[in-house]
């Protein structure tokens, strides 16, 4: 059984048997004799017991583990004999290199005797075996994003700056033996001590100037790098856009400007927009000079921006290329106030058309279509361009509305408004004259047509058919299924129920009311019987009350019995048909 001992190694504790005890205390001696003429003596020791330290915390098992001759041997194996490295004060060796267990593992520390700010890239440049230079710009290119910036402060809170000498020996990879670690101490000592024996204070001023002018050239440098090969990614998106504009223009124009000669089959529609009497050629050639030559300039900044010396345009070039443009800019701008003031003004011509049917019939109102423009009496176009049942080129729209009024007079008429644009009245009314529309009446039928037509030389100027079918109080009336794709009267005089097209309409005096629809469909108050819900409310602070839901002459009201045994109350409708509260 063996005497254990506790030691203190480079900060840590360790359990150890009496006999590696003395043989690692012999050990630490023979370093010391073999240190005795070396410079900062005292930090290599420190640093060789901080590697015995590490390497005697890795041999325990647990916390019980005692250290015992085989561990001590293995530790000096890998740190090697004290007399195979003792190096003499003119730096030369000898003896020879002994053996030892070098692993030459790295381990990531940040470098900040060589680092600019937190040392982060030199030691990822120590660990990775690269130029630190490289790292650098990666992080610079990455801080134009958050990513850099996150990254950069996590590895910077996160690695571990290389203190000791044992530490800056791992980071570059280098074994932690006693030879190494008196070099770089020894290293460290003479030339912090080179340093302040041969100082030459002035121009130690002038070297941290320059230095600090070398890295601010350096930092320029590479932001100035950064920023040119972000010109050159930035040059050939706008030379691709540019280009890809440009050839898209000119294929538009190309094929703009030759339907002008040609039956192209959309043509008719341009034309039918264009106000104007301008070609559409010119039109086209314009809107390419407009567009294109500044798309041209934004080319040519992006062949700079990749060919440094590059040429640049002659200024007469520069100049008749901006002349061409602003005319071609400012011939739009004419155009555009030319082709709105084609359409300033708006004609109307009206008539009027009585409905002669007996007072006891009953109305019914459809709107039909001529099969040999659409067979569905649904389908809606704005405006088509077509033929007649005569082989004439005619324009076709469904632009048709349709509002019941009511009047005065003993006799329903109809209204019919045609309606044009113009760039004058005279010119407006003259085109709202050419529409054609028809209606008939067979017996008590009002048949509608739910289009209108209009010549082709009238062009397309918003023309439209606007019907007002005006009834005399007590007219009886039953609106088709298709009066609702067109009716557009007000809500509060007629409401039509779309839930059937058998529903019987009849004028009264203020309002249309349905004579035969649901009850629940009563939200304009124009069914016949319908239900009105009126909200009453009576409120006696005084008392405790009760509420009551009544109905009064189809009138919902509420009444409000108080609690009090001395007062009674009822709701009553008086002789003006007021609902009171009667005590």
């Amino acid at each position: 059984m063996n005497k254990t001992v506790n030691i203190n190694i480079g900060g840590l504790f360790f359990h150890i048997d009496e006999d590696a005890y003395q043989k690692l205390s012999r050990y630490f001696d023979a370093i010391k004799r073999s240190l005795s003429n070396s410079s900062g003596k005292d930090e290599i020791m420190k640093d060789i017991e901080m590697r015995v330290a590490e390497l005697l915390t890795e041999k325990q098992k647990s916390d019980k583990h005692v250290i015992n001759n085989k561990d001590v041997d293995e530790v000096i194996v890998v740190m090697g004999q004290p007399e195979d490295y003792r190096i003499d004060d003119d730096g030369t060796e000898s003896k020879s290199e002994p053996f030892f267990a070098a692993t030459g593992r790295k381990k990531l520390y940040r470098d900040k005797d060589r680092g600019l700010i937190g040392g982060v890239c030199t030691g990822l440049g120590h660990y990775f075996g690269v130029d630190a230079v490289w790292i650098k710009i990666i992080f610079l290119l990455l801080a134009f994003t958050s990513f850099g910036v996150i990254a950069y402060l996590i590895l910077w809170i996160a690695t571990p700056k290389a203190v000791t000498t044992s530490e800056k020996l791992e980071m570059t990879g280098e074994p932690v033996t006693i030879s190494n670690i008196e070099k770089k101490v020894r290293e460290e000592f003479e030339s912090v001590s080179n340093k302040f024996k041969n100082a030459n204070y002035d121009e130690m001023g002038n070297q941290v100037k320059n230095g600090a002018e070398r890295v601010a050239g350096g930092l320029g440098d590479v932001i100035m790098k950064i920023f040119g090969a972000f010109a050159k990614v930035l040059g050939a998106i706008i030379l691709v856009f540019s280009a890809m504009s440009l050839a898209g223009l000119f294929i538009g124009l190309f094929t703009f400007g030759t339907t002008s000669f040609i039956d192209a089959p959309w043509q008719r529609y341009v034309e039918a927009v264009n106000y104007t009497d301008i070609p559409l050629w010119a039109f086209g050639l314009l809107a390419f000079l407009a567009i294109g030559i500044p798309l041209f300039f934004f080319l040519l900044l992006g062949l700079k921006l990749l060919v440094s010396n590059m040429k640049s345009l002659g200024a007469a070039v520069k100049y008749s290329l901006l002349a061409i443009w602003i005319f071609a800019v400012g011939s739009l701008v004419v155009i555009g106030i030319k082709q709105s003031t084609e359409s300033a003004f708006e004609g109307k011509v009206v008539t009027k058309e009585t409905i002669n049917i007996q007072p006891t019939d009953t109305l019914k109102i459809k709107f039909v279509s001529n099969d040999f423009f659409s067979k569905n009496v649904y389908e809606h176009e704005e405006f088509i361009f077509t033929q007649d049942s005569a082989k004439n080129e005619v324009i076709y729209s469904n632009q048709i509305s349709f509002e019941i009024k009511s009047t005065d007079k003993t006799e329903p008429y109809l209204q019919i408004e045609k309606l044009a644009d113009g760039k004058s009245f005279k010119e407006a009314n003259e085109r709202a004259e050419k529409i054609k529309y028809g209606f008939k009446i067979v017996g008590n039928q009002l048949l509608l047509d739910n289009y209108l037509l209009t010549e082709m030389a009238s062009k397309f100027r918003d023309q439209r058919v606007e019907l007002y079918l005006y009834l005399p109080k007590g007219t009886v009336f039953v609106a088709d299924e298709t009066v609702q794709h067109f009716d557009e009267s007000d809500n509060d005089f007629f409401n039509l129920h779309h839930s059937s097209d058998e529903y019987i309409y009849k004028v009264d005096e203020n309002k249309v009311k349905c004579l035969n629809c649901p009850a629940d469909e009563n939200e304009y108050n124009d069914v016949e019987g319908g239900v009105q819900t009126e909200e009453i409310n009576i409120i006696d602070e005084t008392d405790s009350s009760e509420t009551v839901t009544v109905k009064i002459n189809g009138k919902v009201v509420t009444e409000t019995k108080s609690g009090k045994k001395d007062k009674k109350g009822k709701l009553t409708v008086g002789s003006d048909g007021v609902i009171i509260k009667t005590e």
